[in-house]
């Protein structure tokens, strides 16, 4: 087992191998959705590609709802495992809830992969979603040609404080609350075997403090930033909300060595398409290479909240603005 390096199993990488963002929403896009009456119940559903799904349930508590797995984005079994428990905690943290319950989901080519990897990568989960005081009560698997891992998480909320991503007011510091950078990183793990120990540390960190620091601010809108970039999921937020943002690029924190390995050519296809999808809104001021973009558009997985206020201990990294005040078109203005 010593030598199988997982990440050769699967054509992408963790949130990197999400459908591209324009695809998905054209996919959708015509789909109707029954919703009950009364409608009022679904505090957040389709509309605007939230982080989870809330509904009010008796007694009025917001029931959230979320599921998230991908292929390995790292070569160690258990690693993965943490990894991707993470990321799927993190749509409940990113709506300002608190976790109830997971199920594991699981994809395995039997034949090709031990099972004993699958049981490390499965207490990889278990450990992550522990320290979130989160049960993990079962779960569905398949025999699949790529290995896959996530998991469905349950979370209760506030309805009255949920954070949205159509909530953002303009004239108000974007936040971000862990460096970008790990989509170049594990595609350069991916290439050469090479592994960024603070890539996994980031990929690994839950977002529960940043969350709680959120609610405690008074923050209303917030999201993750994972498979479509900080600028995707930037631009999914302003067109939600109906403002701009300024992003200024030296603000922004990275993981160590992400520079370098863009500059190596380790990019995830999955960059490049967050950029192309954002780019008719995208204005770039002189100076802005079109590498700091990509990085911009990095392919995240479990990465940070990116928050509409200002929280203790997180880098101010622009700001939003009023909508049609960057010129016409124009959602973001990366500076």
């Amino acid at each position: 087992m010593d030598t199988l390096r997982l990440t050769q199993f699967a054509r992408g990488g963790g949130c990197a191998c999400k459908i591209p963002a324009g695809e998905l929403e054209q996919i959708i896009g015509g789909l109707q959705v029954v919703l009950p009456d009364p409608a009022a119940e679904v505090l957040v559903g389709l509309d605007d590609g939230d982080d989870a799904a809330a509904v009010r349930i008796e007694g009025g508590t917001a029931l959230l709802s979320t599921a998230d797995f991908f292929t390995p984005v790292i070569d160690d079994a258990y690693d993965w495992g943490r990894i991707a428990a993470a990321n799927a905690l993190s749509d409940i943290y990113a709506m300002g809830g608190t976790p109830v319950m997971g199920i594991n989901l699981v994809a395995w080519p039997r034949e090709a992969l031990p099972t004993e990897l699958l049981r490390e990568v499965l207490r990889g989960g278990l450990d992550v979603a522990a320290l979130a005081s989160c049960p993990v009560l079962g779960g569905h698997s398949i025999d699949g040609p790529e290995p896959m891992y996530g998991m469905a998480v349950t979370g209760t909320a506030d309805p009255d404080r949920l954070m949205r991503n159509d909530a953002a007011q303009a004239g108000l510091p974007i936040s971000l609350t862990k460096p970008l950078g790990v989509g170049v990183l594990n595609n350069r793990h991916k290439a050469t075997g090479e592994v960024s120990q603070e890539a996994v540390e980031s990929m690994t960190a839950l977002n529960r403090d940043a969350s709680l620091a959120a609610l405690a601010a008074g923050i209303r809108a917030a999201t993750d930033v994972t498979g479509f970039g900080l600028l995707g999921h930037l631009y999914k937020m302003c067109r939600a909300s109906s403002i701009a943002a300024r992003i200024d690029a030296s603000a922004v924190p990275y993981v160590a060595g992400a520079r370098e390995a863009l500059a190596a050519g380790h990019v995830p296809g999955g960059s490049r398409r967050n950029l192309e999808w954002v780019r008719p809104s995208l204005a770039a001021v002189s100076g802005i290479s079109e590498d700091e973009l990509i990085l911009l558009a990095d392919a995240q997985t479990s990465g940070g909240l990116l928050v509409v206020g200002e929280i203790p201990g997180a880098p101010v990294i622009g700001e939003t603005v009023s909508a049609g005040s960057l010129g016409e078109g124009v959602l973001i203005q990366v500076s």
